[in-house]
């Protein structure tokens, strides 16, 4: 017998049923990685010498920027889809969000926060990009239970049974698919642990992080890691062809991926090769870098 995830296959994406209202995994995962990613954010902010206090105003504008953006982005590349049930876009809770999305409105919103207060941009993405690994990690078994974000079919051992109605039209005869939800979540932990002892190392003065570097480091290694994974899904947003092949076709995401590793790449470059620190995008048209 093949030990196989697919014998835990997913109970549903309701929790609990009370009369007319539920409450939904992806609902609970998504505030337990909110919750998580607050305490987690203040303490390393505090532990870098930062107004950890600001963490608490912060939070919210990023929770909302970053649920709208990963909605929005995500409409934007599905609009036949939603152009004639407008309603449904406001439906979040049946999934269909863009991690994507969410950190280009973030990061957005961190500009706009830190040129309101005066705060250094890059001091504080360095300590809130490790929970948004982790909220990542925590986020994608909501997936699971919505039975999404599976890949293409295959008889691993650690393969996943996916339901029938949750199935791709072509893929409606097979059972069993890769768990991509599962190995992003991996993935993101991973990163998480890596970043989390970059801070401590740093904080201990065994090696010197400049500001922007662990934000560098999260943006390469996670879009590493996309790309590859994104390329075993089914449901890829799609330029020039439909899921689940996207055969002659561009994968969106893998596309941003490899946008962003360049970003990072050159933004490393700059710090340790050009010995530059990097514009502090709240400060730009003041011509200096705030520290």
């Amino acid at each position: 017998m093949h030990l196989s995830i697919a014998v835990f296959q997913s109970p549903g994406p309701e929790l609990l049923l009370l009369g007319p209202f539920s409450l939904r995994w992806y609902g609970l995962l998504i505030a337990i990685a909110v919750f998580t990613g607050l305490n987690l954010s203040t303490y390393l902010a505090k532990k870098n010498n930062l107004d950890y206090s600001a963490i608490n105003d912060l939070l919210p504008l990023l929770v909302l920027s970053g649920i709208i953006g990963a909605r929005a982005y995500y409409v934007f590349f599905e609009w036949n889809a939603y152009k004639d049930n407008f309603l449904d876009i406001f439906a979040i809770w049946r999934g269909g969000i863009a991690i994507h999305g969410a950190l280009l409105s973030g990061t957005l919103a961190l500009i706009f926060f830190c040129r309101l207060r005066k705060l250094a941009f890059w001091d504080f993405l360095d300590v809130i990009v490790p929970s948004v690994a982790l909220g990542q990690a925590i986020g994608r078994w909501g997936n699971f239970f919505n039975n999404e974000a599976f890949g293409l079919p295959t008889n691993l051992p650690w393969k996943i049974y996916i339901p029938y109605m949750y199935r791709p039209e072509e893929f409606i005869n097979n059972e069993y698919f890769h768990p991509t939800f599962l190995y992003e979540s991996i993935w993101n932990f991973t990163i998480f642990f890596v970043l989390i002892l970059l801070l401590v190392l740093s904080s201990k003065r065994y090696i010197r992080l400049h500001p922007g570097v662990i934000s560098c480091i999260y943006m390469i290694s996670y879009s590493s890691g996309r790309i590859w994974i994104e390329g075993l899904r089914t449901d890829s947003l799609c330029i020039g062809a439909l899921p689940p092949s996207c055969e002659g076709g561009i994968r969106i995401a893998q596309v941003v991926s490899i946008i962003l590793i360049g970003i990072a790449s050159l933004g490393i470059t700059c710090i340790y090769i050009w010995k530059k620190e990097l514009p502090d995008p709240s400060n730009f048209r003041k011509g200096k870098t705030n520290t």
